[in-house]
């Protein structure tokens, strides 16, 4: 009962203008008070005023009364109902993450009765999910504001950066500015803009991780979802806004996150991403472990800049556990940081085979200079060790990874080092940017960013001509081959084709026919969420081109494949 009046005492105080002050005094007289209590274990019992005392007497004569009916607050009436048939329009950019976080903020609409449409013109609130992590991601954001100077609310990574600017600077087109720790605090803030005023809230949290509040996904046609298992990052590399526009890492209670995977399982979902910061430093302090792990909890030759976390679930045991609710599902996860790889995640990764052998290893940098004013915790040779390490351990493993050209005083002879670490480890997807400093990093204050924008441009380019040469060489190695596909839908063609994935993450294009289901004589049109056993007749550096065999099933395509690799020897 005592805390239970503490959180309707900071609740609802929040929730008044006229009130606010004299609550919100109060409010810590009762924190004050409850504490001495609980200290002492119940010696004393709590009889002080309620939350009512304070305020009833600056109510309105006819809503005393109302005062002394627990199930109503009457100061907060009408602000209950404020959702009901309201539609709400969401536009995302940026990362999976932002995905993953507009479906958070979605459920929490939605319970309160808001409405999703799909046409701007019909919403009475519009969310643009935003990115802050390039200057380029800011700059669309902006441009995107101007275009629409009727919107009504806004929310995102670069709200918690910019904060009040984004309110003063939007020439009022913005009326709500909330971070990504303040997603529950949206109907409220909703209200306060409702009655004309304008709402911030970009407090970061060190334990929010929005652990019992079930995505609702955006496109009810997917086949593919997001699980984010994990909020915010400790690496704190020079160049990047993460930490300080997400906050502290913080990793999610593993029985939710399993609950999840069984109702995503149960909705007819096919493949998962798990989703983090730095996804493979997952680990659930709240239980304790069921495996025996290595006291080596980093990839040899990789260092960190925080203390190791002892104890818990860490990820490799999180992986198998997820990987056994759904044998017929996909697992993938990204995105990680290389230091975190030790052998027990590349074990679980080869004795899973609904877990893809498709890595995201972002590399930023192929100078060990650079890495190190990037403050990223290995060498060139550390990295490529690694790479070298894993393609031992996982034959067939498939590679993506992030660069960055001009970093802070990154000089020719230091550029090239990355482009010949590209050549070295060759990847099947690469996301390649020029460096855009931020404020509040590291490089901000310690580094000037004097590498000129044309030169920026011109190496990305260049590593752009590399990886799109590299990959199309990989591809053409599938040609001739038969691989597994998750259709995933239509093509950007038409009805013709359908299109979807091979566990390696590279994307597939096949002609829309029927086919026969395994061990049958019966045809069967191709529909999303179908496993298809596709023989690859055509590459380039993007995608592959197919005529698609048969259906099959996950584990069925696995067992068949094992046995012509045994009859080979």
């Amino acid at each position: 009962m005592i805390l239970k009046k503490i959180n309707v005492a900071y609740r609802y105080s929040r929730l008044i203008s006229k009130h606010k002050s004299v609550v919100l005094l109060n409010t810590t007289n009762i924190v004050k008070s409850c504490s001495t209590t609980i200290k002492k274990k119940n010696e004393y019992k709590f009889d002080g005023p309620s939350l009512k005392d304070f305020i009833a007497k600056d109510l309105p004569q006819e809503q005393i009364e109302l005062v002394n009916n627990e199930d109503k607050i009457p100061y907060v009436d009408d602000m209950v109902d404020l959702g009901q048939n309201r539609k709400v329009y969401i536009e995302v950019y940026g990362c999976q993450m932002n995905v993953n976080d507009a479906e958070i903020v979605w459920s929490i609409l939605q319970n309160e009765g808001y409405i999703k449409t799909n046409s701007i013109y019909e919403a009475d609130v519009i969310l643009l999910v935003t990115c802050a992590i390039r200057d380029s991601a800011e700059n669309k954001i902006w441009t995107r504001i101007k275009q629409l100077r009727s919107v009504k609310r806004w929310r995102g990574c670069m709200a918690e950066r910019l904060k009040e600017k984004l309110v003063s600077d939007s020439k009022g087109a913005i009326d709500l500015v909330a971070g990504p720790d303040s997603y529950r605090d949206l109907p409220r803030l909703l209200a306060k803009t409702e009655a004309g005023q304008k709402a911030i809230n970009v407090l970061l949290s060190f334990d929010e991780t929005y652990a019992e509040i079930k995505p609702v996904k955006l496109n009810d046609d997917n086949v593919t979802a997001y699980v984010s298992i994990m909020r915010g990052c400790d690496n704190m590399c020079t160049y990047c806004i993460v930490p300080f526009t997400r906050g502290r890492e913080r990793s999610r209670p593993v029985e939710s996150i399993l609950d999840e995977i069984k109702y995503l399982s149960e909705k007819g979902f096919k493949e998962v991403t798990l989703l983090g910061q730095n996804v493979n430093s997952y680990r659930d302090l709240s239980t304790s472990s069921f495996f025996m792990p290595s006291t080596n909890t980093l990839a040899s030759g990789f260092k960190t800049v925080y203390k190791e976390k002892k104890g818990g679930v860490r990820f490799a045991e999180l992986l198998n556990r997820v990987s056994d609710v759904d044998p017929e599902m996909r697992i993938r996860f990204t995105s990680p940081h290389p230091k975190d790889f030790p052998d027990e995640v590349l074990d679980i990764i080869l004795e899973k085979p609904n877990v893809c052998k498709n890595l995201h290893l972002p590399a930023q940098c192929g100078s060990t200079e650079v890495l190190e004013k990037m403050r990223r915790g290995y060498t060139r040779e550390s990295y490529l060790s690694l790479a070298q390490h894993i393609r031992d351990r996982l034959p067939g493993v498939t590679y993506s990874s992030d660069f960055i050209a001009g970093f802070c005083g990154e000089t020719d002879e230091e550029f090239e080092d990355t482009i010949s670490l590209m050549e070295t480890v060759k990847y099947h997807n690469a996301f390649l940017f020029a460096y855009s400093m931020r404020e509040k990093t590291t490089a901000y204050r310690r580094y000037k960013d004097d590498v000129p924008h044309e030169i920026k441009v011109e190496r990305v380019k260049k590593m752009f001509n590399v990886f799109r040469r590299d990959a199309e060489i990989l591809n053409k190695q599938f040609v001739n081959t038969e691989q597994l596909m998750l259709v995933e839908g239509e093509s950007r063609r038409g009805p013709s084709d359908l299109c979807g994935r091979t566990d390696g993450n590279i994307k597939v294009i096949i002609p829309n026919t029927k086919l026969p289901l395994e061990e049958s004589s019966f045809n069967q049109d191709i529909k999303p969420g179908d496993y298809i056993t596709v023989k690859i007749i055509e590459s380039n550096s993007q995608v592959l081109k197919g005529m698609p065999l048969k259906h099959t099933g996950l584990q069925e395509y696995e067992k068949n494949k094992n046995k012509k690799n045994t009859n080979i020897y």
